[in-house]
Parts: structure tokens; C-alpha cells; sequence
């Protein structure tokens, strides 16, 4: 969707959830051959939320996505989209028992699995389906249980991921320049590489080949952000914020580095939650919100790259929302 689109989506509401309880880098010392000062130094994260046991993704997405129709002072929506890799179940999907537990029904649901990538696909997906005027609006929410699917003895994947959910509300405007509009999004795979971040059939953990995966994110990442600048128009300079996928805190300044980005205008609380997959960009721009990092009328640009392999960026207007926190 482009600035001269007659119909645009635009940003009306934002909501989170994390679990309640912390896990730090001394906690996991304590049981893996690693120390905080190890962890923090090549991920930049500190602490990460962990669901207790018995709490499912849906539970999580259900509480973000209340909380983001809260934030939009809405009560329902035409289209609940999950974006995870970590469904409760493998057969049904998880969106419907999500739209059910916020009283919602009737309502479409469906859910998309793009790993990391999984927010910004589904923000492209919705932003979609309203210009094409299938939808009024679209909740898209990415939530994430990785503790399901993490080996807790594995030092290389147990550090990095935690669990969490972040919402956002996509309604239909005709102001194709107005605050809170997506502007443009692009999105890429590449199925070669789909080895890097797996679950294999029989197994239960995730495998990451870690610096591989460094070796290809940056570079793609910086080329998509590029790309979806470029064709609203937007010089490095134009960007007021960028909010790439919290997957390692050298990834995130390496992309910003290379698109001449300077180090104030990168949001990273990955320090604070870890890597939250398709939970992350949302979770960072209601983090970036409550700290007036993000104001209205700001120029976005969000990124991400993940398991398949996929990624995305999307260029948006930053709408006058405050989040709600589930």
C-alpha cells in the first residue's frame, strides 16, 4: 500500500502482554556454562518474561489483542491474525480460540506462521485486505511461547528467546497521509536457507544456526528497509525511528550502521525481554511509546528477518495511541 492509495490502513491501537515472571542471565548461569557479562556482551539481553506453566499462546494473544481494541477504544474487529510459531496446538489454529476468549465470536480468524518475520507479514497481509475493502479492521497480534519449543540446556537458544504477545489494531481511512497510516510494506523469502531456524519433524526444540543466521540477517535486512524507504520516498535522514526485529542487539545497530541511521533514533528493549520472534516489533514500539521515544507524525520503518527464510519492512506514519498493557 502506497501514499497515494484512496483507502489506507491506519495504526489505532496498541497492546502488549509479557508473563509476570522474570528470568535473568544469573538465573540461567546457574544452571548453563554461561555468566551474565557472556550473554549480555554478544546479545544485549539481560532478562526475559517466561509464561508459567499451563499458560498458552492463546492466552497471551487474547490479552494483547484486548488490550490493543482497548488502546483504539474499540470492542471488536472484523479479523483477529496471529502471528506466531509457537500455536498451542498444530491442528486448529490458534486465531480462533484467540477471537473466541475476547468475546469475539463469529468474527474471521486465521494464523499466520512467518517466524520472526510473522509481525510484519501479517501487518502487510491486513493492510491489504482493507485497501482491497475485505476488511473495516484487522487486529494483528504476535505472540510467542518459545520456553515450548527452547531446550533449556541448550546455551546457544536457551539465553536468547522469551515469551510474550504484542498487538496492534488496523482500521480503514481515507486519509492516505494521515498519522498512523502504513504507508508501504515489502516482504521476501528465501527457502534455501530454511535449515538456519528449524524445528525438524520428530523433534521438539528449536535449532539455530546462529551465525549463519547473523551472516545473512544484516545485509537483507538493511536491503528491505532500503527498499520500503525508498518507495515512500524517505532519504536516511527522513527516519525518525527504526524498530527492527529484537533479535541480537549487534544485529540491530550493524543494520542501523549501514543504513547511516544514527544510534538515537534505533529502538532495542531487547535488554529487557529478549528475542520474542513474532511478539518483538510490537512489544518495542509500545516500549518506545511509553517512553516517548515514539511521538506522532514520526516516520517509521520496521524490519525483520526469520526462520523460512523470511523478512519484511514496512514504512508507517506513528499515530497519536497510547498502549495498553494486558
Amino acid at each position: 500500500m502506497t501514499e497515494n492509495s484512496r483507502i489506507s490502513a491506519v495504526l489505532t491501537g496498541l497492546g502488549t502482554c509479557l508473563p509476570a515472571r522474570t528470568v535473568t542471565n544469573d538465573d540461567l548461569a546457574q544452571r548453563l556454562d554461561t555468566s551474565h557479562e557472556w550473554i549480555h556482551s554478544r546479545t544485549g539481553i539481560a532478562r526475559r518474561r517466561v509464561v508459567d506453566a499451563g499458560t498458552g499462546t492463546a492466552e497471551l494473544a487474547a490479552a494483547a489483542g484486548a488490550a490493543a481494541l482497548e488502546s483504539a477504544g474499540r470492542s471488536s474487529c472484523d479479523l483477529v491474525l496471529v502471528a506466531t510459531t509457537t500455536p498451542d496446538r498444530a491442528c486448529p489454529a490458534t486465531a480462533p480460540q484467540v477471537a473466541s476468549a475476547m468475546g469475539l465470536t463469529g468474527v474471521a480468524a486465521f494464523d499466520l506462521s512467518a517466524v520472526c518475520s510473522g509481525f510484519v507479514y501479517g501487518l502487510s497481509v491486513a493492510a491489504a485486505m482493507i485497501g482491497a475493502g475485505t476488511c473495516e479492521s484487522v487486529l494483528v497480534i504476535g505472540a510467542e511461547r518459545y520456553s515450548a519449543i527452547v531446550d533449556p540446556q541448550d546455551r546457544s537458544t536457551a539465553v536468547i528467546f522469551g515469551d510474550g504477545a504484542g498487538a496492534v489494531l488496523l482500521e480503514r481511512s481515507r486519509r492516505p497521509e494521515g498519522r498512523g497510516v502504513v504507508l508501504h510494506t515489502e516482504l521476501g523469502s528465501d527457502g534455501t536457507g530454511n535449515e538456519l531456524i528449524t524445528v525438524r519433524p520428530g523433534e521438539r526444540y528449536l535449532r539455530m544456526e546462529g551465525r549463519e543466521v547473523y551472516t545473512r540477517a544484516v545485509p537483507t535486512m538493511v536491503e528491505s528497509a532500503r527498499r520500503v524507504a525508498e518507495a515512500v520516498g524517505w532519504q536516511p535522514e527522513d527516519i525518525d525511528a527504526f524498530v527492527g526485529h529484537q533479535a541480537n542487539l549487534r544485529i540491530l545497530e550493524s543494520v542501523a550502521k549501514r543504513l547511516g541511521l544514527a544510534p538515537e533514533r534505533v529502538i532495542a528493549n531487547i535488554e529487557d525481554v529478549g528475542n520474542t520472534a513474532a511478539a518483538s516489533i510490537p512489544l518495542a514500539l509500545a516500549w518506545a511509546a511509553d517512553r516517548g521515544r515514539l511521538t506522532p507524525g514520526d516516520r517509521v520503518v520496521l524490519t525483520a528477518f526469520g526462520g523460512g527464510l523470511t523478512w519484511g519492512s514496512a514504512a508507517l506514519i506513528w499515530p497519536d495511541v497510547r498502549p495498553v498493557h494486558g
